[in-house]
């Protein structure tokens, strides 16, 4: 059975970080392979983790459509066929965790007909994986567009400001809407140098979210940016990494503790 996590939240927040810090620590615990999905338009989920990235499925589509709209598509091969091959050869392979990029979204020159062999191409490439993590665009764009499988959990990143658990809460109230099945989900505080204030605590209550850490304004993740250093090189005992446990935990969960967690939702 695939467990899907999925990493949300305004643009900002960090949720790339968190996402490849969180991929990473899954790959470390032996969790099995893991496939990440970088859902942001930006594509940067591969600087975090230290993989190369060549092509997106964003470029598999655009290349597929201007081909199929000048007539070069290789005779005898079906477009299903076409997308899969080139989907799959887009995939970063790395040691426990491979890489899929969306990549940009359809524009107004897209090759539409192809988004629905898209999404059965991914799950189809996911099915084969015990763990898929994505880390998403701003918004739920990719939930709703059913461009990404259903999610078992969902970590809802925001920043240290009353605005920002406003928009986590706008977030997580959207989830009812979705044709996208959501399971559990949680709010993560980033960046949170001073700890939550009290204007804080009550946005999240008024909210009604459910809050699973909150993690401090690490410096050593500007220092390693500023290098050009992957993320996951972070040492184990900086800030960012030790209040990550909760967010691994919550993750690595088993089915009882996953059942107790739907009762307290409920």
């Amino acid at each position: 059975m695939t467990i899907t996590i999925a990493v949300a939240g305004k643009g900002g927040t960090g949720k790339t970080t968190l996402a490849g810090l969180l991929i990473h620590r899954l790959a470390e615990a032996q969790a099995g392979p893991i496939l990440a999905i970088d859902a942001d338009p930006a594509s940067n989920l591969n600087t975090v983790l230290d993989l190369p990235l060549e092509k997106t499925v964003g470029d598999v589509r655009e290349e597929t459509g201007e081909k199929a709209r000048a007539n070069l598509l290789e005779a005898g091969i079906a477009k299903q066929d076409l997308l899969d091959y080139e989907i799959n050869s887009s995939l970063v392979e790395g040691v426990n965790v491979d890489l899929l990029a969306m990549g940009r979204p359809e524009g107004p020159g897209c090759y539409c007909a192809a988004n629905s062999m898209l999404r059965l191409i991914i799950d189809q490439i996911a099915d084969s994986y015990p763990w898929v993590v994505i880390d998403n665009e701003a918004g739920l764009e990719h939930l709703s567009r059913r461009t990404t499988r259903d999610v078992d959990v969902l970590f809802i990143v925001s920043d240290a400001t009353v605005r920002g658990i406003t928009t986590a809460g706008r977030v997580a109230a959207l989830l009812g809407e979705l044709e996208t099945r959501v399971g559990r989900h949680y709010l993560i505080v980033n960046r949170a140098a001073q700890g939550l204030s009290p204007a804080l605590e009550a946005a999240i209550e008024e909210n009604g979210l459910e809050l699973l850490a909150v993690m401090p304004d690490d410096p050593t993740v500007a220092e390693f940016d500023a290098a050009g250093k992957p993320l996951i090189g972070l040492p184990a005992d900086s800030p960012l990494s030790a209040a990550l446990e909760p967010v691994v935990a919550a993750a690595l969960a088993t089915p009882e503790e996953k059942e107790a967690a739907g009762a307290h939702h409920r």
